[in-house]
C-alpha cells in the first residue's frame, strides 16, 4: 500500500472522488475489454447510473468506445466497451548510444509505425532532429489528440529537475531533454529510464495478474539497467537514480567501467561483454597459430547468428556473458524477492541457451529460496519501445495523488 506522508497531501474534492471513479473505469475496460456497463458496475462496486454516466463522457472524449453487443435470454441487450484502439497520439522514444526509435502509438500501446534515426554524440544536436522527425511523424499521421511523448533512456532521470544526470554509455550528463524537445513538438514530454519504463509497462499489461505487486526488470544492451516494481509501485530512490546495479562491481580486477570503476556487473554481462569475450577468444585462436589480428569487433546480433551456427568461440562468450548475468540476477532475488524478473534484450533470442545457466547461477548464488518466476520478454514485441509508451498511457490510469 502507498503511505501518503501528512506533510504532502491535499484535502479530496467531489472532483478528485470523480477522477479517482473514472481512472477506476479505465482500469476496468483495459483489464476486462470487452466489458457491458453492467459488469463494470458489478466489478467496481459503483452505481450504474454513475457507471454509465462516467462511460457516456469517455465515449464523448473518444477514450472508449462501444463494440459488440451482447445477447441475453431477456431484458435490454449489453452494448460492449473497450477502449478507442484508433485514438493514436502517443509519441515513444527508444535512445540507444547509435540509434534512437521513434515510433507513433495507440493508447493500448499498439505501435502503428516506427522509424530509426542515429542518435549521434551532440546531445543539443540530436534533440533538435529528434524534434523534427516527431513533428514530421505528427503530419504523416494527423490525429485529433496527441498524448504526449515518452522516452525511454540508458541513464536516470533526476526527479527534481527532469535532467539526465546519468547516462555512461551515452556519455551524457546534465542535458534537459523536455524544454527544447516540447518547445519543438508542443507537447509534453515524460522521461524515464529503460528499466523503470519496461517495468511500468510490464505491470500495465497486465499479463502477469493481479496479484503480482514485487516485479523486477531487466535491461540487457550495451549496459545494464534495473527497474523495479515494489508493492506496486515504481522504486526511484530519492533522487531517481536507485536501480544502478550494473555498476555493482563483480570483479574488482575485472575491465574498466565508463562510469570509471572496474569488473562492473554491466562491464561482466552486457551485450558488449559478449563481444569482448569473443575478441579475447579469436585472439587468443590466432595468437595459438602465430597469426597477428586486426579483427574488429563483432555486432552482438552476429554473435548471435554465430550462437545459432554452433559456433565454438561465439558459444563460450554467451555462456561466459550468461554466467555472469546470472550472478547479478541472483543479488537482486536474494535482495529483493520479486515475484517476477524479467529479462529484456536481444540474449533472450538465445534465451533456450542463455535460461538454464542463469537459473544454475542463481541457485547456487541466493540461498534464500525465494520463488522468482524468471521469464524474457519477447524481443519482437519492442519492449523498450512500449515501455517509453506506456509512460505517457499509463498517466490515463493512475490514481491522482491525495
Amino acid at each position: 500500500m502507498k503511505k501518503n506522508s501528512p506533510n504532502n497531501f491535499r484535502v479530496a474534492s467531489s472532483e478528485t472522488a470523480r477522477d479517482i471513479n473514472r481512472r477506476i473505469i479505465m482500469n476496468l475496460v483495459h483489464k476486462h475489454q470487452p466489458v457491458s456497463r453492467a459488469s463494470l458496475a458489478r466489478i467496481s462496486g459503483m452505481q450504474r447510473s454513475t457507471v454509465s454516466a462516467i462511460a457516456e463522457q469517455l465515449i464523448a472524449q473518444r477514450w472508449l468506445v462501444e463494440g459488440a453487443v451482447g445477447h441475453l435470454p431477456r431484458g435490454r441487450k449489453p452494448t460492449f466497451l473497450q477502449l478507442n484502439s484508433d485514438r493514436a497520439g502517443i509519441i515513444g522514444v527508444e535512445i540507444h548510444p547509435t540509434t534512437t526509435i521513434v515510433a507513433l502509438a495507440t493508447i493500448d500501446m499498439r505501435i502503428l509505425a516506427h522509424e530509426s534515426v542515429p542518435t549521434g554524440y551532440d546531445p543539443n544536436n540530436f534533440i533538435e532532429r529528434l524534434g523534427r522527425r516527431i513533428n514530421d511523424l505528427k503530419h504523416a499521421y494527423p490525429s485529433n489528440s496527441y498524448e504526449g511523448i515518452g522516452i525511454s533512456l540508458p541513464g536516470r532521470v533526476d526527479l527534481a529537475t527532469q535532467r539526465l544526470t546519468f547516462a555512461p554509455n551515452l556519455n551524457w550528463s546534465d542535458v534537459d531533454f523536455r524544454t527544447p524537445l516540447e518547445k519543438i513538438t508542443g507537447l509534453p514530454v515524460e522521461l524515464e529510464n529503460a528499466a523503470n519504463a519496461c517495468a511500468l509497462a510490464e505491470l500495465w499489461s497486465g499479463r502477469h495478474g493481479s496479484r503480482v505487486a514485487h516485479l523486477v526488470t531487466v535491461t540487457v544492451s550495451e549496459g545494464i539497467g534495473v527497474g523495479m516494481i515494489m508493492n506496486g509501485q515504481l522504486l526511484r530512490g530519492a533522487q531517481g537514480v536507485a536501480g544502478e546495479f550494473g555498476h555493482v562491481t563483480l570483479d574488482a580486477n575485472g575491465p574498466p567501467c565508463r562510469c570509471g570503476n572496474r569488473g562492473c556487473w554491466e562491464v561482466m554481462a552486457s551485450n558488449s561483454a559478449a563481444v569482448r569475450f569473443y575478441g579475447e577468444f579469436s585472439s587468443r585462436r590466432m595468437r595459438d597459430v602465430s597469426t597477428k589480428s586486426n579483427m574488429s569487433p563483432v555486432p552482438f546480433t552476429d554473435l548471435l547468428r554465430l550462437v545459432e551456427q554452433g559456433d565454438v568461440k561465439a558459444c563460450k562468450a554467451l555462456d561466459q556473458m550468461a554466467g555472469y548475468l546470472g550472478t547479478g540476477l541472483a543479488l537482486l532475488v536474494t535482495g529483493l524477492a520479486p515475484d517476477v524478473l524479467v529479462v529484456v534484450g536481444d540474449v533472450t533470442r538465445a534465451w533456450k541457451r542463455v535460461k538454464p545457466i542463469i537459473e544454475k547461477a542463481i541457485r547456487q548464488r541466493s540461498f534464500t529460496h525465494a520463488p522468482t518466476t524468471i521469464l524474457a520478454a519477447d524481443p519482437e514485441n519492442l519492449p523498450r519501445l512500449r515501455g517509453a509508451v506506456a509512460l505517457v498511457a499509463h498517466k490515463h490510469f493512475i490514481m491522482p495523488q491525495i
